[in-house]
This record gives C-alpha cells, sequence and structure tokens, in this order.
C-alpha cells in the first residue's frame, strides 16, 4: 500500500513537470528524453544492485511496448494540449475499468452489476469534470486530439498493467524472487523503441520539410529552450519513469492490480493544488466534483472486486 501511495505522489509530480516540458519541446521530444534517462538510471540500478535479465523480462518488455511505449507517447501528445489535470483525470481514472474489461476478455474475468455499476461512475465523474464549460480555453481540435489521446494511454496503461501481473505470475512460478528496479528496467527496454522510432520520424519530417537552414537557425532557439527546461526534464525522468515506475512495479508484485489502480486514481486530486500553483490553473466546483466521484468509483470497484 505504501509503494501504491509513493507511485501516486510520484506520478503528480511527474505530470506537473511532463506538462512544461511537453508545452516547450513537444510532447514527442519530451516523452523520449524522459524515457531515455530514465532508461539510463534503471540500467545503473539492474547492473549494480539488482539482477539484470533475471525472472520473466519477455513479459515485462511487453508490458513496456504497451504501457510506455503507446500509452505514454499517446500521454504525452495528451498533456499540451488538455493540461496536466485534465489529462491525468482521464487516463488514471479510465485505466482500472480498461483493466477490468481486459481482464475479462484475456482471462474470462466477468464483472457483475456491482462491477458495472462502478464502471459506470467512474464515467459520469468523468464526463462531470470535462463537460463543456471546463475547458473553454481549449480549442476543439486540441480538445479531440487530447481527449482521443487521453483515452489511448489508459488502454496502453492498463494492457501493461495486466501483463505485469502475469510477469510476476511467472517469477513467482519460477521460484525466483526480483526486485522492482529490475523489473522495472526490463519494462523500460521495451518501451523506449517506440518513442526513439517517434522522434526520428519526427526530426526527419521537420528538415525534409524546411531545409537545413531551418535546423541551423533553430540550433541557438534550441539551446536557451533546453537551458530552462533541463530541470523540468529530469525531474519528470526520476519521478515518472524511474522511481515512480519502481514504485508501482514494487506495488503489483504483491498487490492486485485493481488496489494499486485505485490508489493510483487518485492521483487527479492530488494534481489539483499542484496545478493551481505551478500552471495557475483555477480549479471550478464542477471540475472537483467530477474528480471526486470518478476517483471514488475506481474505488468502489476495488472493494467490489
Amino acid at each position: 500500500m505504501l509503494a501504491a501511495f509513493l507511485t501516486t505522489l510520484l506520478f503528480a509530480t511527474s505530470a506537473v513537470c511532463g506538462y512544461r516540458t511537453a508545452r516547450q519541446v513537444g510532447g514527442i521530444e519530451a516523452n523520449f528524453w524522459r524515457i531515455t534517462l530514465a532508461t539510463v538510471f534503471l540500467t545503473i540500478w539492474a547492473f549494480t544492485f539488482g539482477h539484470g535479465f533475471a525472472g520473466a523480462p519477455e513479459w515485462f518488455m511487453l508490458s513496456g511496448l504497451f504501457g510506455i511505449g503507446l500509452g505514454d507517447s499517446a500521454y504525452f501528445q495528451a498533456l499540451p494540449r488538455l493540461g496536466s489535470r485534465r489529462t491525468v483525470l482521464i487516463t488514471q481514472c479510465l485505466t482500472a475499468p480498461f483493466a477490468a474489461l481486459i481482464e475479462w476478455l484475456w482471462l474470462g474475468t466477468r464483472l457483475n452489476f456491482p462491477e458495472i455499476l462502478c464502471v459506470a461512475v467512474i464515467l459520469t465523474g468523468v464526463a462531470i469534470a470535462l463537460a463543456p464549460g471546463d475547458h473553454v480555453k481549449i480549442s476543439a481540435r486540441d480538445w479531440k486530439i487530447g481527449l482521443t489521446a487521453g483515452i489511448f494511454a489508459a488502454l496502453g496503461g492498463a494492457l501493461g498493467a495486466v501483463i505485469i501481473r502475469k510477469g510476476y505470475a511467472a517469477i513467482h512460478d519460477a521460484g525466483l524472487n526480483v526486485d522492482a528496479g529490475t523489473t522495472g528496467y526490463q519494462r523500460v527496454l521495451g518501451g523506449i523503441l517506440i518513442p526513439t522510432f517517434a522522434l526520428l520520424i519526427f526530426k526527419w519530417r521537420s528538415a525534409h520539410a524546411h531545409g537545413p537552414a531551418f535546423a541551423g537557425d533553430t540550433l541557438q532557439i534550441s539551446r536557451d529552450k533546453w537551458a530552462r527546461i533541463w530541470p523540468w526534464v529530469l525531474a519528470n525522468a526520476l519521478a515518472g519513469q524511474t522511481l515512480g515506475v519502481t514504485c508501482m512495479q514494487w506495488a503489483l508484485k504483491t498487490t492486485p492490480a485493481a488496489v494499486v489502480a485505485a490508489i493510483i486514481a487518485t492521483t487527479p486530486l492530488v494534481l489539483l493544488p499542484m496545478t493551481r500553483i505551478v500552471e495557475g490553473e483555477k480549479i471550478g466546483f464542477r471540475s472537483l466534483l467530477g474528480a471526486l466521484i470518478a476517483v471514488g468509483g475506481v474505488i468502489g470497484l476495488t472493494f467490489m472486486r
């Protein structure tokens, strides 16, 4: 339980830092550097204090492919468009019902009526918090792209969480004991491929469209920009993909995924004072009410299961 609470705090911090970097350099580049730095940190851990490739690396790398590679890439497309509060509300509160759906389709675990009711409560809370009027300053195009990306991020995160549980089951069946930092390292290896390819394609298309002169003109601008935001990039990598994911792996090792998802789903509430201070965003009554309803639905889904 402690690991899940730490994950919540770290994910909230990461969301604020990620929003600042994504607004400055774009979601593709911000996501790439976050995962790259996390890969460096976790590699050092895995081959000094951890166990390298021991355990069930194939499951954790597959989890990283869906949860980090696809899910987080979509997450970083939603961040600069919707802001950290709305993005986290969509992704964290929809992850639990998506995980329940995946578990039903994959493992045959059916939902009963109270569980379906809790899912309805979650969706109602998210709808209230994101209803028209709460996002009047967001363009229609950014709203549509951000909402779609947030839903896709929740789907990727849910699939990744279920696969993590499968990985720990395989480790248990083999009679092994692998630390969370090592499984986090194995997971990030599977997740770094898609952000790397996405950044290469983005840079190539940009250079092809504007030519070498454009790259030379923007070099000094990029240097100045990175001088301002590198502390946010470093904090994002440490809080999110390094320490945050390690704590989540630690929590999933001993606690059912539904319980972990419920605790992490309180991240939007933790974010409320953070976004008020860092982003200067005013929190309306409807946003607060919707977040409380959605989080309450996730917690209810946990107890119903």
